[in-house]
């Protein structure tokens, strides 16, 4: 069983996975440590089980990135990357990079609620939506408790470049009573251009 496992190991593109993505190299040692010691077909189980559960973790626990402006680089960029960015006053652009579901419409929420309260407190939050491909009943009801909240604190939620099928079903759900299509734009761009022409305010200047 071991010499037959061995010879199924592709030892260069273990390596490869090791240098560029370490969580597939773990799952594809895994995988063959699950051969190599329980079998093939409970081996084959195992990797399909670890890869199901990094699909789950990525969706409950998405990459989320406060975007700003960098000089000399079109659109906006991760502020991670460039911590030095331009930020708009008063304002936070937040790209959310999953869909919108019952797995992550709690962090979803908790983000938005701890941006809305630092200090200096935005007058808007808009959300990057293109990478939202879909919500379900959970994120709806969530949505509607948080426009609500942040209502109340003077706080506007915004979505840009949200797409048609998740925008459809947050209609179907009955939100138009708190997302209206005031607050919904077809670019950042056009959400920015509204904010500034709501408030007046600019682009910080970054620092030398």
């Amino acid at each position: 069983m071991i010499a037959a496992s061995l010879s199924l190991a592709n030892v260069p593109g273990m390596l490869r996975l090791f240098r560029q993505r370490r969580t597939d190299f773990i799952i594809g040692l895994a995988a063959f440590l699950g051969v190599v010691l329980l079998g093939v077909l409970p081996g084959i189980v195992l990797a399909i089980a670890l890869n199901v559960a990094l699909v789950f973790q990525r969706i409950w626990r998405p990459y989320r990135a406060i975007l700003g402006r960098v000089p000399g680089l079109r659109g906006l960029h991760d502020m991670t990357s460039y911590p030095h960015a331009s930020t708009l006053e008063a304002c936070v652009i937040l790209r959310f990079d999953a869909p919108l579901i019952f797995a992550n419409a709690g962090s979803f929420r908790d983000q938005v609620l701890e941006l809305a309260s630092a200090d200096p407190r935005p007058s808007w939050i808009v959300i990057a939506a293109e990478p939202i491909t879909d919500v379900d009943t959970t994120a709806c009801d969530m949505l509607e408790g948080l426009v609500t909240k942040l209502e109340d604190d003077q706080v506007r939620l915004v979505f840009a470049e949200l797409k048609d099928t998740p925008h459809r079903k947050l209609d179907q759900f009955g939100l138009e009573h708190v997302l209206d299509e005031s607050r919904f734009y077809p670019t950042i761009d056009a959400a920015i251009d509204a904010y500034r022409a709501a408030t007046g305010h600019g682009w910080t200047t970054p620092p030398s």
